[in-house]
């Protein structure tokens, strides 16, 4: 889960469509707004673990489709919204938003034959059309319009991968939000639908081979169970085109582990299949197919599953692969197959001080994106690992793009930071040269606005990156409204982006602040290492330190400080607003892992076991219940004012965990402080969210957020 980003706009500007504006500083006496939580039972539920009793009185929240669910939900929105309703700047927070997010946004183009392809939202469109057009300065038109496909924009575009002669797409669509997707194949240059459809594909596009492609799916799940019960016997097909789905040819299984992901790609050349076989979300298997040779079968190129591995491309019969083995910040080795024992590879480029991140080929070259201090940097080598330029970039920043075709002579890519919103260039591969080729104009004024980057020291004495974003001469007085966003897991980096929605905190006076904590990948698996099992506790302290280094810094105080995260980050915050309830003002856990002794027992959570752990472990099963969420909530303590936010369609992390911690919070916080949950509908984990849904939720958050910290609001009537 990338972080947003922002940066703020002159006094004037800010005030352009209201009718009188104030400072941003100072503190304001907002009156209580009182609370009424609906009542939430309790049943006499519990499970033993390793000869301790553990009671989980909302087990019956785990059931999202049951009647009684879907009332306690209506329930707890009505008291939600009443409240955000009683917010007298909410309206006026939300017309703000709308008015930042109205610009224009674009993806870099990329090519596919004689077409480049882009991705475009005029600026309040719930969903970006894809476009094309004839080479590079022909005339745009539509490709494929999500918003076309469903009446309140909730169906988006997840994914598109192109035939290799070109002439065909294989497009993926999600709906409300669910990771499940649906596979459509249209003709390139007539935009003709094929009768091709293919359904229960998860964490899979279409790697094309020939006259078809591979894919991933699920057996289709029974009615009912569909956003909620264990994926479990992934399987890989290949589809020719044409054929309906009942005909697709199964490729692999393997039913003695269910519970396994399989995702195939194909090389360039379509010489080779690739199965990445994964039991989570750390470590892999590769496996190889020479397609070239008839009745070849997929063979194991190398053992899974300690490290982490990637297939860039072939090198004739060899294979370009980025992996950790023997190099945590990873490096890029050749393997021949038939000698695939490490002792055998062939370093390609090695290991170097900075993490090497990602490595994409175009044009006969790769490229490979480094990540210094959580800053992008880019080495453009040969094939055979030969260094051949640093590419200049803009500033202190996150690129992305740097991928074509062997041919190309030409690439696109974009640079965005805190204070840049995304502008794209245009990349000469031999000469090395950049030109900017579109710009985002944005009204605000980012020279007002300043972004530093600090280290400050954890608990155990660990130094920990952290961005500032903040008005230029800001006053460090403890009296700013701070909001700290962090991550901490999953091998993740939060780098420097741009988000129009945090403008609306910084014009208040507001400091944004991007933690850069263990458990993420900003220094590689060393780093990751660091934060995840048995060592999660330092992601925590981690984050708590963070805190306390803003308190004593002066940038705030514990009634003005708000901390955020989503997923991974919401059981961040979970769990550090039951460790450290007197040090925060708010607390926002989106879509979190809340529950740690039940995760992996829907969806893909058991992907998760190799992050976390498992309850089923015994040892385990101390880590987890030491800091899980759910079960550290104490009756009587005064928490933070906290709006756990949600959806009814996340299939990732399923709503259960926040249900269910909502109701055990709401039962044992005391004081005024409100302690609410608000359930999105027709949405889920995050991704293809429409832009009205995500006006509406950042409004509600922000809105919370300065109510709560006392903050004075600048937009008036």
């Amino acid at each position: 889960m990338k972080t947003l980003n922002a940066l703020i706009i002159s006094i004037l500007t800010a005030c352009a469509m209201l009718t009188s504006c104030q400072s941003g500083s100072g503190d304001a006496d907002y009156p209580v707004i009182p609370v009424q939580y609906p009542p939430s039972r309790t049943e006499d539920q519990t499970d033993i673990y390793f000869g301790k009793t553990i009671a989980d009185p909302y087990r019956w929240l785990e059931f999202d489709t049951a009647a009684e669910v879907i009332d306690w939900v209506k329930r707890q929105n009505e008291v939600t919204f009443g409240y955000l309703d009683k917010i007298p700047f909410r309206r006026n927070i939300r017309a703000r938003l709308e008015e930042l997010w109205n610009y224009p946004k674009y993806s870099a183009p990329f090519r596919e034959g004689d077409y480049f392809f882009f991705y475009k939202n005029d600026g309040l469109q719930n969903q970006s059309v894809l476009y094309f057009q004839k080479g590079i300065d022909g005339s745009p038109e539509v490709f494929i319009d999500p918003n076309a496909l469903s009446q309140d924009g909730t169906t988006a575009l997840a994914s598109i991968t192109f035939s290799k002669d070109h002439k065909y797409a294989a497009y993926s669509i999600a709906k409300a939000g669910s990771d499940w997707n649906e596979i459509f194949v249209m003709e390139v240059a007539t935009k003709k639908l094929l009768d091709d459809h293919i359904r229960w594909v998860k964490f899979s596009s279409a790697a094309w081979k020939g006259n078809g492609f591979y894919y991933s799916r699920y057996d289709e799940p029974g009615k009912g169970t569909e956003f909620s019960n264990q994926n479990r016997n992934q399987k890989v097909y290949y589809h020719t085109l044409g054929d309906p789905q009942s005909k697709d040819k199964l490729v692999f299984e393997d039913a003695a582990h269910p519970l396994r992901y399989y995702g195939p790609q194909v090389t360039e050349d379509e010489r080779y299949l690739i199965l990445n076989v994964a039991e989570g979300t750390r470590g892999d298997e590769i496996r190889i197919q020479d397609l070239s040779k008839p009745g070849s079968k997929l063979e194991v190129l190398i053992a899974g599953f300690a490290n982490n591995h990637s297939v860039i491309d072939n090198e004739g019969d060899a294979l370009l692969v980025r992996t950790d083995l023997n190099a945590p910040r990873y490096r890029v080795v050749k393997i021949t197959p038939g000698k695939s024992s490490p002792s055998d590879w062939e370093e390609v480029i090695p290991q170097k001080e900075d993490l090497l991140q990602s490595v994409n080929t175009a044009g006969g070259h790769l490229f490979a994106g480094y990540l210094k201090d959580a800053s992008d940097r880019v080495i453009q080598f040969s094939r055979s690992g030969q260094m051949e330029r640093e590419i200049v970039l803009p500033g202190i920043g996150t690129i992305g793009g740097f991928g074509g075709e062997k041919e190309a002579l030409e690439i696109f890519y974009t640079f965005t930071s805190f204070i840049v919103p995304p502008t794209i260039y245009r990349y000469d591969i031999e000469k090395g040269s950049s030109e900017e080729f579109r710009k985002t104009e944005v009204k605000f004024d980012a020279s007002a606005y300043e972004t530093k980057q600090v280290f400050y020291t954890s608990k155990d004495g660990t130094k920990i990156p952290m961005f500032l974003i903040h008005k230029k001469g800001i006053e460090l007085n403890g009296k700013n409204p701070t909001y700290l966003y962090g991550y901490g897991g999953f091998n993740i980096s939060l780098t420097p982006s741009f988000s129009p929605s945090r403008i609306v905190f910084l014009e208040h006076g507001g400091v944004v602040a991007i933690a850069n904590l263990r458990g993420g990948g900003e220094y590689g698996e060393d780093w990751h290492n660091a934060g995840m099992l048995e060592k999660k506790q330092n992601v925590f302290d981690d984050f708590i330190s963070a805190a306390e280094f803003l308190i004593q810094e002066k940038y705030t105080s514990a009634s003005k400080l708000a901390i955020a995260g989503g997923s991974n980050g919401g059981l961040l915050v979970g769990a550090c607003m039951t460790q450290r309830p007197d040090l925060f003002a708010v607390a926002l856990p989106a879509v979190g892992v809340l529950d740690m002794l039940r995760f992996h027992k829907f969806t893909v959570g058991w992907g998760w076991v190799v992050e976390y752990g498992s309850s089923e472990d015994s040892v385990q099963f101390n880590t987890l219940l030491k800091y899980s969420p759910l079960h550290n909530l104490k009756k009587g303590t005064s928490y933070p004012a906290t709006m756990i936010t949600t959806a009814d369609h996340d299939d990732r992390v399923v709503p259960a965990h926040s249900f269910k911690f909502a109701a055990a919070l709401q039962a044992s916080h005391e004081g005024e402080r409100p302690v609410l949950i608000r359930v999105d509908v027709n949405a889920g984990h995050g991704a293809g969210k429409p832009t009205s849904k995500i006006l509406d939720e950042h409004a509600d958050i922000w809105s919370f957020v300065l109510y709560n910290t006392k903050s004075k609001v600048t937009y008036e009537k």
